[in-house]
């Protein structure tokens, strides 16, 4: 039987921690030259300390294996692993690496996680079927792939003070959340970590919201990336429509950027690992918004997504469905409008101007 207030107690207690420890994480990354220079690609006007991921990491790996009542035979396995991401992160930070070398470490590192946790992917359950039982060496690789694809989508959603960092707490928050109260194979002490690692974010943040004193870095980015991809793991072994969909609701936005950016990428002939300007931060800020205004929209719309995702495990099989394409059509709609593809690239949106046109066209008659 678990102690809910000394878990509670011990949260607040990781916050402590993460508020003393990132001044100093500051100072040493002005030292080892763990820093972000501003160029084109960057908002920032100054020098900025990056690695500010390592406070988080020092004070959630503090808590769970000296506070919390955490197993260490759940817990070493995911240290080794995101120590693995950690530094990666840390040498790109101090010394930026190739795209190759950074997935070297990513790819290592989720093999380790899933291998030693047995997280893989087992079987699926589909809609008016029985379950769907996967090979190893089916769901391996696609339990890779996923821990890849979520690490990177927090990784290129970190593009301004404070983003990154807050969206990782409103997605980390709603997990726990959803752990606790729906989801059966998801255990107490898998929510113990989650809030925990909320906690040494929350401490963190202070520092990080614009204007930011430090940045999460790669160290940050990808520690987070990977974290909230293997928490989310754990409801996630045995699949059902509805646990598919929930983690990639409550991940919305950095999803939704990522796939847009690589669609954007490929429309206009470009490298997939390239860098511009036209993320969802970015073309909101075009549209007029402040650095400051434009963080807190993408936690509003953060928000909408994790209400949502609390919505399907109380809704039937055809609410689910109904719910996702509103979801869906909204989303759209919102990508269109800001431009994330392009701002000639609207097809819905001039459908429904079409549409609308036939409409008044028929009533003028």
């Amino acid at each position: 039987m678990y102690d809910v207030y000394q878990i509670f107690v011990n949260i607040l207690l990781t916050i402590i921690l993460s508020l003393f420890l990132t001044p100093l994480v500051r100072k040493l990354a002005f030292k080892i030259g763990a820093v972000d220079i501003p160029n084109k690609r960057r908002v920032n006007e100054k020098i900025m300390p990056s690695m500010g991921g390592l406070a988080i990491y020092l004070a959630f790996f503090f808590s769970v294996f000296i506070l919390q009542p955490v197993e260490l035979s759940t817990s070493f396995p995911i240290f080794v692993a995101a120590t693995i991401v950690l530094l990666t992160g840390l040498i790109d930070d101090i010394k930026e690496i190739s795209p190759k070398a950074k997935m070297l470490g990513l790819i290592i590192a989720a093999i380790i996680i899933v291998y030693l946790n047995n997280l893989t992917v087992v079987q699926v359950s589909v809609p008016f079927m029985d379950y769907l039982y996967l090979p190893t060496w089916i769901g391996f690789p696609i339990t890779i792939f996923w821990i890849l694809a979520i690490t990177n989508s927090i990784n290129l959603i970190d593009g301004l003070d404070g983003l990154a960092s807050g969206i990782s707490i409103i997605a980390l928050t709603t997990m726990g959340v959803i752990g606790v109260f729906f989801l059966e194979n998801t255990s107490f002490v898998t929510s113990i970590m989650i809030f925990t690692l909320v906690g040494a974010i929350i401490g963190f943040l202070p520092y990080n919201f614009y204007p930011a004193k430090i940045y999460l870095g790669d160290t940050g980015a990808l520690f987070l990336g990977f974290m909230i991809s293997v928490m989310s793991l754990y409801g996630l072994k045995n699949v059902t429509l509805i646990t598919l969909i929930i983690p990639i609701v409550i991940l919305g936005i950095p999803i939704t950027d990522t796939v847009y950016a690589m669609l954007r990428r490929k429309l206009n002939s470009m490298p997939m690992s390239s860098a511009d300007r036209h993320h969802m931060h970015h073309r909101l800020m075009t549209l007029g918004l402040t650095h400051k205004q434009t963080v807190l929209v993408i936690y509003l719309i953060a928000g909408i997504f994790s209400m949502i995702a609390l919505l399907y495990p109380l809704s039937s099989l055809i609410g689910s469905i109904l719910i996702t394409i509103a979801l869906l059509f909204g989303l759209e709609v919102f990508i269109e409008l800001i431009g994330l593809v392009g701002e000639n690239r609207r097809p819905l949106l001039n459908k429904l101007r079409e549409f609308a046109h036939k409409l008044n066209k028929n009533d003028n008659k």
